[in-house]
Parts: structure tokens; sequence; C-alpha cells
């Protein structure tokens, strides 16, 4: 096992239910009414188009990615800091879903998987990956302002090495 946690990734097969555009980026009702509008007949929707075909999906500290099983074809890719909420749908413990901000839109939506027996397991390991995620990102955050105050203070001291060197060839003449 590496000593980075980037490599790591689990995946496990589901049967993918589809994806819901949704108003809210988080609570229950927000996953059974998305749960509600994918059992709504829509011959226009093609996010309906593609649902109930098993899938893997592939979790990792960077996002998850949702592919076809047979093709392993890429549906949909969802960096972790986009998620904002993961649960089991209580009306029906088999099914669970995430909803995750569109990254260049301003919309949110709801995907939601079907697994037979590893519902509870699987928001429990999304929301620990969503926590890693954090942690790391706030990690990353912090070195990211020590070494801004790493520039700031080198450039205050090339400022000063040049104001001395100036002063030197100033007495020197």
């Amino acid at each position: 096992m590496s000593d980075t946690e980037e490599d790591n990734e689990i995946s496990f097969p589901v049967k993918f239910l589809g994806r819901v555009e949704v108003v809210r980026s988080d609570g229950l009702k927000i996953l059974s009414e998305a749960a509600q509008s994918l059992k709504t007949p829509d011959q226009f929707s093609s996010e309906k188009a593609a649902r109930k075909s098993k899938v893997h999906v592939f979790l990792s500290l960077s996002g998850i990615d949702i592919l076809e099983n047979k093709t392993k074809f890429l549906l949909y890719s969802c960096p972790l800091s986009t998620i904002s909420f993961c649960a089991v749908l209580p009306s029906s413990p088999k099914v669970f879903g995430f909803v995750a901000r569109h990254p260049a839109a301003d919309t949110n939506h709801c995907y939601l998987f079907q697994s037979q027996a590893f519902s509870h397991v699987l928001v429990s390991v999304i929301g620990d990956a969503f926590r890693a995620s954090k942690k790391e990102e706030s990690i990353r955050g912090g070195r990211d302002l020590i070494v801004e105050a790493l520039r700031h203070k080198n450039k205050v001291l090339q400022r000063e090495n040049e104001e001395l060197k100036r002063r030197l060839v100033g007495q020197s003449n």
C-alpha cells in the first residue's frame, strides 16, 4: 500500500436508477422527491433514459465516477467538493443517492442507485471519503497559506536586500 491516499479508490456494482435536477442541495425530502420523479415516465428526458442500468461506482478522495458496467463508459463524474448530501431513502432501504452541484452550471442533481444489500454501508463509505477529502483540503489549504506567507516574506527580504545594496553603492562613491 502506498503512503498517499490519492491512488486509493473503491468500486462497487449497483443499479443506476437515474439522475434528476433538484432545487435544493440537501435533505431526505429532496431524495424522496427525486425518487418519485424517476417513477414518473418522461419520454423526452435523457437523464431518465440511462436509468436502471448496472453501473460501477468508483469512489476516491477526488470524487465519484459512475461507469456503465459493460462498456466502462464514463456516465458521470462528480468531484467530492461538489457533493452536498448523501443518504439512504427511508421509504426504500435498498435505494441510496447523493446530491451534487453541477460544476459548470448553477444547478444541483440527485443521483439515485439501488443496491441489494449494501446501501447503508455505501452511504457511510461515501460520507467517510467526503470527510477525508475535506480534511485533506483543509490541510492543503493550510499549507497554501504557509507558502503564501513565505513568498511574501521573501519579497520583503528581497526589497530590503536591494535597498541595502543601493546604500552600499552610495557609500562607496
